[in-house]
């Protein structure tokens, strides 16, 4: 009885809804040029299909905030998938057994890969779990990335047909003008090399995207929360542009969460351009690494 107990207890906490303190996040909305409340987000999705939330991978705040909006976005609407750049097509076997609750959490982390701040994102997994909410493994496995990063997109021509259900129709295409400017500004400069990790960076979008829209496709009037590095949405570039173009009448919106050294007077108007609602985190918060 009392490891049941302590087991409920480690339970419990991931059940219930998550709370950031509030003190140590500022959200604002673009459109009406305002800072608003989380909750803001959630009522102004009635007819949005996706919900990007652009992360930095380390910032603890960002990961509690992700929660809290999917637990919402999940209470307002049963029919909300999350999908994630965390884990690979490949493994999406292993993350639908786990979730039913036919394998242990030691196999689903041995055989899902998973990132090693997996504990940043195993709330949201096992929220999803306790309410029955599917999880889209959506990103490129990385033995294919590898192989683009070496040779170059048109390597994936030579994969076997075995392995075309984890890949995005081929070919991919890469994305020119603003995104591509973005990547080049960031790696510092062009070069052979820099274009082959470009070109892995459009094969990762392209997956993701064809991930969503393969659930949205077999799943109407469901929606999906997508949680993605913020390079892969800010703009409403990388991944949400090709989600556009694979369904150009699906309706998205944009987070970009981060957190900002002008915390505590911040200047919207140099982060405005980058989404639809914009997350700002205290940077006074220790990192998860």
């Amino acid at each position: 009885m009392k490891k049941i107990f302590a087991a409920l207890m480690c339970i419990l906490p991931l059940l219930s809804l998550a709370q950031a303190p509030k003190a140590h996040y500022k959200v604002y909305d673009v459109k009406k040029q305002k800072l608003i409340q989380l909750e803001e987000i959630i009522s102004n999705m009635k007819d949005v299909d996706v919900l990007f939330f652009g992360e930095e991978h380390n910032d603890s705040i960002g990961h509690q905030l992700e929660l809290e909006l999917f637990q919402k976005l999940s209470g307002s609407y049963p029919k909300t998938a999350l999908s994630l750049e965390m884990f690979h097509t490949d493994v999406q076997p292993v993350m639908d057994e786990y979730l039913l609750g036919l394998i242990s959490e030691k196999n689903f982390v041995k055989e899902a890969r998973v990132w090693k701040n997996y504990e940043d994102y195993k709330p949201m997994i096992e929220y999803a779990k306790s309410h029955h909410l599917l999880v889209i493994a959506a990103n490129a496995a990385t033995r294919y990335s590898n192989a683009v990063s070496k040779s170059g997109l048109s390597v994936l021509d030579q994969f076997p047909k075995s392995s075309d259900s984890f890949l995005p129709p081929l070919p991919v295409d890469t994305a020119t003008g603003k995104y591509y400017e973005k990547f080049i500004a960031m790696l510092g400069g062009h070069g052979m090399g820099t274009m082959k990790i470009y070109q892995t960076q459009n094969l990762w979008d392209a997956t993701m995207s064809w991930s969503i829209a393969k659930y949205m496709k077999s799943n109407k009037a469901a929606k999906v929360f997508q949680v993605n590095g913020r390079f892969h949405s800010d703009e409403q570039l990388g991944t949400l542009a090709k989600l556009k173009t694979l369904l150009p009448k699906l309706k998205m919106v944009n987070i970009s969460c981060f957190s900002g050294e002008d915390f505590s007077t911040p200047d919207w108007t140099k982060y405005s351009h980058l989404g639809d609602y914009i997350l700002l985190t205290d940077p006074a918060v220790k990192r998860t690494f």
